[in-house]
């Protein structure tokens, strides 16, 4: 369904865009300079995952924890945006691995949540600080090392 909203929506942008080229050239122009916008826009999203726990407790794949997301680059800085559910409701944390190298080393951070949890706006690291590498990793039980699931490369 998403296709063909996005073919319509395209068609009449491309039909406006023409009867503009008729009526006043100036007004092509001002937007063709808001479709470049949109595309730079659109395009500075970049999509990783979803980044799965391991199996554990004969657990279905369905019931695993699971993390995904994108990252953005702006002002010269990476930001990293995302989301960790915990499916299977078993009263166990699921638990996100951020694992990231720079000129300073390899740093970690590690996040848990019962249900749900939202990452907006993490990171800010910097290409001139040697940043070259963002990887993920899931797991889910009592601590932050039960389950786990591999290293994801997102970055």
């Amino acid at each position: 369904m998403s296709k063909i909203r996005t073919a319509l929506v395209g068609a009449a942008l491309a039909g406006s865009l023409a009867a503009g080229v008729v009526a006043a050239p100036s007004a092509m122009a001002s937007a063709g300079s808001a479709v470049a916008v949109q595309e730079t826009q659109a395009s500075s999203k970049h999509f990783f995952g979803p980044y799965y726990s391991g199996f554990g407790g004969g657990e279905s794949f369905g019931r695993r924890s699971y993390f995904k997301g994108y990252w953005t680059s702006s002002g010269g800085r990476y930001w990293f945006y995302g989301d960790l559910f915990d499916r299977d409701r078993d009263r166990q944390r699921s638990y996100v691995w951020f694992k990231w190298h720079d000129r300073f080393g390899s740093h970690s951070k590690v996040f848990s949540t019962f249900g749900h949890s939202g990452f907006s706006k993490f990171g800010g690291f910097k290409k001139s600080n040697g940043f070259d590498d963002f990887k993920i990793r899931v797991c889910e039980g009592t601590d932050r090392f039960d389950d786990c699931g591999g290293w994801g490369d997102a970055f």
